[in-house]
């Protein structure tokens, strides 16, 4: 066979590799509103700059008729490519080839793809689409889930790790994504759960539908495993390109500078009427993010979970940077379990990829109540406070409002190493309210007084004045300033650069026991 001849073999092998399952198998996922896994790898990364790996890998099975069904790339697509010239590791399963289930060689691409992600130090994304293991191979297919699970594990923290779930994800397949950093789901066409409906409904009898079992919205807004809920594919893998330009590469890597032109020295009139002057009056602590970060442009991370707490990312001069922020506008910014576990695994992200934390805090406290206790709002909450503990990136934290009791600590204070820690003069720090400080403290005094209201009155007007404010905090070192918050953008720009050369450490040892 000539030159010319193989190189038509050649050509002829590559189209069969491009149909996937045939045409009939892509008509029929582009019928369910669907791309196909080549699409979505052309979508995501920059235009010509995909590079595929074992094109022509095949399974090896050939028990029960799999001797009679082979195709290039055993359902899924590897390769690296660009996200804004900058290098990613890319998967993409392919439902048309056997449902995109994982055999033997379609988990050896997957775990090639990330052997080279972490040897040359870049993020890995996973686009699942996949009915699970491929029966046919029996253990050899679970066997494939454990090395990819294991890479998974040992990528954590070293490169960015990114999931999106854009078809079924189903039994084991579901652990891989839930231990990468950020999982992406899409309305209408992913789902994810350990038992699907027909078990569940076998095991407990409760009819549920796929959708409310393990759909986007499910995931997204009740039980947090997705952090990203999009309307469509096309919207979600430009979510992820979104992403990733707020990410280094690794975890040596600097963070990517944004290009805004925004001034660093921009003043927003409107940050002086963001906080309300009457202290239980909700606000929404969006407002004060966008007039802060450049050109307001913030890519929030688990926007429908737990929205007493807000988590993001922004450039701040140029900088970007992970936002943690208490939300107002929902049960008042309280901490509870959800929002606890939110913000830590949020904080620890940044933590091990070099990205400084701005905090925003107006927090009345950890919500009280029965279901809160017995569901663990001790190790939980604890879970918060380990995360900014441990923490060695820049900690920059401004209070715009309310810092009650032990929440004050938590979020970020200048006691567990917060870096620069600021005050808006409408800032509230003490070890509670007034009115249930003085309900403790004058409570004998105030019910034998003649009119207990104006008892209560004077009192919490004195205990306002000593205590609800930022000047004790300010006067013990607690505070670094209280600043006007039209300053707020110029001082948080100023300490990030003055803190590029951040060196902090923690204790040798192999790793500490978080209270999971």
């Amino acid at each position: 066979m000539s030159m010319r001849e193989k190189l038509d073999l050649l050509e002829q092998r590559r189209g069969e590799s491009e149909m996937g399952g045939g045409a009939a198998r892509l008509k029929a996922q582009h019928e369910k509103g669907k791309l196909s896994a080549r699409e979505r790898v052309d979508v995501l990364l920059d235009e010509g700059s995909f590079t595929e790996l074992d094109r022509f890998v095949q399974h090896r099975s050939s028990d029960f008729g799999l001797d009679q069904q082979r195709y290039f790339g055993d359902g899924v697509v590897t390769g690296h490519g660009r996200i804004d010239g900058r290098l990613v590791y890319v998967f993409s399963q392919d439902f048309t080839v056997f449902g995109g289930s994982l055999s033997e060689a379609h988990a050896e691409k997957i775990c090639k793809v990330m052997d080279l992600a972490m040897r040359n130090g870049a993020p890995v994304i996973g686009l699942n689409d996949s009915g699970g293991a491929r029966i046919q191979e029996g253990v050899v297919s679970l066997g494939g889930y454990a090395e990819i699970f294991l890479r998974n594990t040992l990528a954590s923290g070293v490169v960015p790790q990114i999931s999106a779930i854009l078809g079924p994800c189903a039994g084991g397949a579901v652990y891989s994504p839930a231990i990468t950093d950020f999982v992406f789901m899409t309305k209408g066409t992913s789902y994810m759960f350990v038992t699907g409906p027909n078990v569940v409904k076998t095991v407990t009898h409760e009819d549920v539908t796929m959708e409310q079992l393990g759909g986007a919205s499910t995931h997204g807004e009740l039980s947090g495993v997705s952090h990203f809920t999009c309307e469509s594919e096309l919207a979600c893998l430009e979510r992820i390109r979104a992403l990733v330009r707020y990410l280094p590469s690794n975890n040596v890597d600097a963070p990517p500078r944004g290009s805004s032109t925004d001034p660093r020295d921009r003043r927003d009139e409107a940050l002086l009427d963001i906080v309300p002057d009457q202290p239980n009056k909700p606000y929404d602590i969006h407002d004060a993010i966008r007039r802060v970060v450049d050109d307001g442009e913030f890519l929030e991370v688990h926007a429908d979970y737990a929205a007493n707490i807000v988590c993001g990312f922004a450039h701040l001069g140029t900088f970007s940077v992970g936002i943690v922020a208490n939300q107002p506008a929902v049960l008042a910014g309280v901490l509870d379990i959800d929002a606890s576990m939110k913000a830590a695994r949020f904080i620890r992200f940044c933590d091990a990829f070099n990205i400084p934390i701005v905090t925003f805090e107006d927090v009345p406290g950890f919500l009280p109540g029965v279901a809160q206790e017995h569901g663990g709002i001790i190790k939980h909450g604890a879970k918060l406070l380990y995360a900014y503990c441990e923490a060695t990136v820049p900690k920059l934290t401004v209070v715009t409002r309310k810092a009650y009791g032990g929440a004050y600590d938590v979020m970020s204070s200048k006691h567990i190493r917060g870096d620069y820690n600021v005050a808006w003069p409408t800032a509230e720090i003490a070890v509670m309210g007034p009115k249930g400080a003085v309900e403790i403290l004058f409570r004998k005094e105030i019910q034998e007084a003649a009119d207990p209201q104006a008892a209560m009155d004077a009192r919490v007007a004195e205990y306002t004045e000593k205590f609800a404010n930022p000047y004790v905090a300010a006067s013990r070192g607690y505070l670094d300033d209280i600043i006007d918050p039209r300053e707020t953008r110029p001082r948080l720009i100023d300490a990030l650069e003055a803190l590029q050369g951040k060196r902090d450490t923690n204790p040798r040892k192999k790793h500490g026991n978080i209270p999971l």
